[in-house]
């Protein structure tokens, strides 16, 4: 089977900051560019970020919608934890440990974008934790957004 990359298109105010954030400060790789958008290789994915007139409203803490990377390598997470110290971004959610001592621990940190996009970086501790361990029913923190607690699953 040959290797399938993601996709990804997001929202952003506009090129050059973009590229500081993701080039300068994550250290993706920049592809073709134009005045109104750009793409990258995040760690071989493919995101095109496309500058639109007004952005959609910005979200309150990390849910619904966010997006990221889950490092198989705990090495690698740490590599881009220590990467993101140096450049000084800044933590939307400081690293931090969820689930601990159960098989869905995970390390995790959040970014957030200039766009006000947000990323997550994480890694589990048990590889089993990324699709499987279905008897658990925990994803993510408790919300932020209105969502009656009868819909939604901890």
């Amino acid at each position: 089977m040959s290797k399938v990359l993601f996709h990804l298109a997001f929202p952003v105010i506009d090129v050059p900051s973009t590229k500081a954030f993701y080039v300068d400060g994550l250290g993706c790789l920049a592809g073709r560019e134009s005045p109104s958008s750009l793409i990258l290789s995040l760690y071989g994915h493919q995101l095109v970020a496309h500058v639109v007139p007004e952005l959609p409203t910005i979200q309150t803490g990390i849910y619904p919608r966010h997006f990221g990377l889950v490092f198989q390598s705990e090495s690698n997470w740490l590599a881009l934890l220590e990467r993101v110290h140096d450049k000084r971004l800044k933590f939307y959610q400081q690293p931090k440990i969820r689930f601990v001592d159960t098989p869905l621990e995970h390390r995790t940190f959040f970014l957030n974008d200039l766009s006000g996009n947000v990323l997550e970086f994480k890694h589990y501790k048990f590889e089993s934790a990324i699709f499987g361990e279905t008897d658990f029913h925990q994803v993510g923190d408790l919300p932020t957004f209105n969502v009656p607690m009868a819909n939604y699953t901890y």
